[in-house]
C-alpha cells in the first residue's frame, strides 16, 4: 500500500511539473553580466536578469546562454532578500534551429514539396515522407523514392525541442515578489584570452618601451553586452573532458582602449585582472584591450654561444664548423625598472627603429607567467656579424674496466666579430657528471653544477680564440 501511494505521489508530481507555467527570459531581461575568463578555453559567466515570476512551480527558460555551457555547473539563485528559489530539474537545449536539424526532426513524418515550373512560374505541391536525412535527403513521394531536394520543402511547424537560440530550461520552485531578480552562473567553453606584448628597443639597446594587449575571443555562441570582464592569469587545474568541436568562424575587431588600464589583484595563487570599463564581447568576435604601458625600462642585450653536454663523451668531427651565436634581450620586472607588475604569459614581439626612424621587427619569443621582481629573457634570433668556429683538438678515454667512464677532451673556440664595435660573447658549456677544467686560455666561472661560463670581449672586426681542456667523469 505504501509503495502504491509513493508511486501515485510521484506520478502526480511529474504531472504537476509538466503542467507548470512556462516563463521565457530573453536577453533583454538582462540587468548585468560578468565574465571571468581563464587561460585554457574556460570562463565563468554570471548573468543577472529581472523578470516576472509567479509563486510556486514554473518552467523557466533562460535564452541566449552560451552554446558551450557546461550544464552541470549551472547555479540559479535569487538576488532579492527574503525570497527562496529551488531548482528541481534543468535541461540545456543545444539543438539549434537550422535547415539540417529541422529536416532530421521530420524523419518518418510528412512534409510538403513545392515545385515551380520554370516556364510558367506555376507552383505545384506534393505530400512526401522523409525517409532519411543522413548525407542528403531521401523522400517517398506517392509510389516513388526520390533523393535530393526536388523543390522547396514546407514544414507544418517547428518541433518544440529545436530552439533558435541556446536555452537553459529549469523547473524551479519560487517564493517571493512577482518582480524577481535572478542570477544564473555557469562555466563555459568558447571564451578565451591571450596576451601580446610589443617592445621597442632604443638606439643604444639598453632600454625599451613596453605595451601589452589582451586579445579576447568569443566563439561561445552568444554575446555578452556591456559585460564586466575579468581575466585570470595562472594555470588552474581542471578535470578534463571531451571538447566539443567549434563550428563557428571568427571575425576580427580591434578595440582601442582609453588611458585607464586593467586593475590587478591576487586570487589564491593566481592573478586577476579587471578591465577598467564594461565591454561588449560580441558573438564570433575577437577584440583587443590595452593591458599595460611602460617606458624606458632598462634592458640588457646578450650574445650567447651554447655548447652541448654530449661533446665531452667522444670524438666529433661534425663540430668543426661555424656555429650560431644567439641574441637575447632581458629586463627586470621591477618597480625600480619602471615596471613591477605580474605579466601574464604571451608572445612578446620586439622592434627597433632604423636610421630613418621606422620601427623594424627584430624577433619575438614566448614568455611564461612572470611574477613581480622576476626577469624576462627573450631569444630574438641568431647574430649575423658575430659567429664562432669550434674545433675538438684532443680526446682521450681514461676510464678503466669496471670503473666509471672518464674522458678528457680539448677544444678551441674562435669567435669572429665583423661589427665596427666591440662585443661581449657569453660562452656556455654544459657539463654533466663530475668535471673540472684542467686549463683554459681565458678565465671561466662555474655558474652551476653543470655549466662553465666564459665572458669574452671581442674587439671590433677581430677574432678571439678560447682554448680549454676539461676532464669529465660520468
Amino acid at each position: 500500500m505504501r509503495l502504491s501511494s509513493m508511486l501515485l505521489f510521484s506520478l502526480a508530481s511529474v504531472a504537476h511539473v509538466h503542467a507548470a507555467p512556462t516563463v521565457v527570459s530573453p536577453q533583454s531581461d538582462q540587468t548585468s553580466v560578468a565574465v571571468t575568463i581563464y587561460n585554457e578555453d574556460l570562463a565563468l559567466v554570471k548573468d543577472s536578469r529581472k523578470l516576472s515570476l509567479g509563486n510556486g512551480l514554473s518552467a523557466l527558460s533562460f535564452r541566449d546562454v552560451s552554446a558551450q555551457i557546461k550544464p552541470e555547473t549551472a547555479l540559479l539563485r535569487s538576488l532579492l532578500p527574503n525570497t527562496s528559489l529551488q531548482v528541481l530539474e534543468q535541461n540545456f537545449d543545444f539543438d539549434l534551429l537550422t535547415p539540417e536539424k529541422l529536416l532530421e526532426k521530420y524523419v518518418g513524418q510528412q512534409v510538403t514539396v513545392i515545385k515551380t515550373n520554370p516556364a510558367t512560374g506555376a507552383e505545384t505541391e506534393e505530400q512526401a515522407t522523409v525517409l532519411s536525412a543522413q548525407n542528403g535527403i531521401v523522400l517517398k513521394i506517392g509510389n516513388r523514392i526520390e533523393t535530393g531536394v526536388p523543390g522547396r520543402i514546407a514544414y507544418p511547424n517547428v518541433p518544440g525541442q529545436l530552439k533558435d537560440r541556446p536555452t537553459l530550461t529549469t523547473q524551479a520552485q519560487y517564493k517571493g515578489p512577482e518582480q524577481a531578480s535572478l542570477e544564473l552562473s555557469y562555466l563555459t567553453g568558447g571564451l578565451q584570452w591571450k596576451t601580446d606584448y610589443v617592445a621597442e628597443l632604443n638606439s643604444k639597446e639598453d632600454a625599451l618601451d613596453l605595451s601589452g594587449w589582451v586579445t579576447l575571443t568569443n566563439t561561445s555562441g552568444t554575446a555578452y553586452p556591456n559585460a564586466k570582464v575579468q581575466l585570470v592569469a595562472g594555470d588552474v587545474n581542471r578535470v578534463r573532458d571531451a571538447i566539443r568541436p567549434k563550428t563557428m568562424m571568427m571575425r576580427s575587431e580591434a578595440m582601442v582602449a582609453d588611458a585607464a588600464m586593467p586593475v590587478e589583484q591576487g586570487l589564491l595563487e593566481y592573478h586577476l585582472y579587471t578591465l577598467p570599463r564594461p565591454t561588449t564581447i560580441a558573438e564570433n568576435q575577437t577584440k583587443q584591450v590595452a593591458l599595460l604601458s611602460a617606458q624606458q625600462i632598462p634592458a640588457r642585450k646578450e650574445l650567447v654561444l651554447s655548447g652541448a653536454d654530449y661533446y665531452y663523451q667522444g670524438q666529433y668531427r661534425e663540430l668543426e664548423k661555424t656555429q650560431k651565436v644567439q641574441v637575447f634581450v632581458q629586463f627586470d620586472n621591477k618597480e625600480a625598472a619602471k615596471l613591477g607588475i605580474p605579466l601574464p604569459k604571451g608572445t612578446m614581439r620586439v622592434y627597433k627603429k632604423d636610421l630613418d626612424g621606422s620601427a623594424q621587427f627584430v624577433g619575438e619569443d614566448q614568455i611564461d607567467h612572470t611574477p613581480k621582481n622576476d626577469t624576462v629573457r627573450l631569444k630574438l634570433g641568431n647574430a649575423f656579424d658575430v659567429t664562432a668556429d669550434r674545433v675538438q683538438t684532443d680526446f682521450k678515454s681514461l676510464g678503466k674496466p669496471n670503473q666509471a667512464p672518464l674522458y678528457e677532451s680539448a677544444y678551441a673556440i674562435t669567435l669572429h666579430n665583423a661589427k665596427k664595435e666591440a662585443v661581449t660573447v657569453t660562452v656556455q658549456e654544459p657539463l654533466n657528471g663530475d668535471w673540472k677544467i684542467l686549463n683554459a686560455s681565458l678565465p671561466h666561472e662555474k655558474t652551476s653544477a653543470h655549466q662553465a661560463t666564459w665572458k669574452i670581449s671581442v674587439p671590433a672586426e677581430s677574432d678571439v680564440t678560447l682554448k680549454y681542456r676539461v676532464q669529465v667523469k660520468y
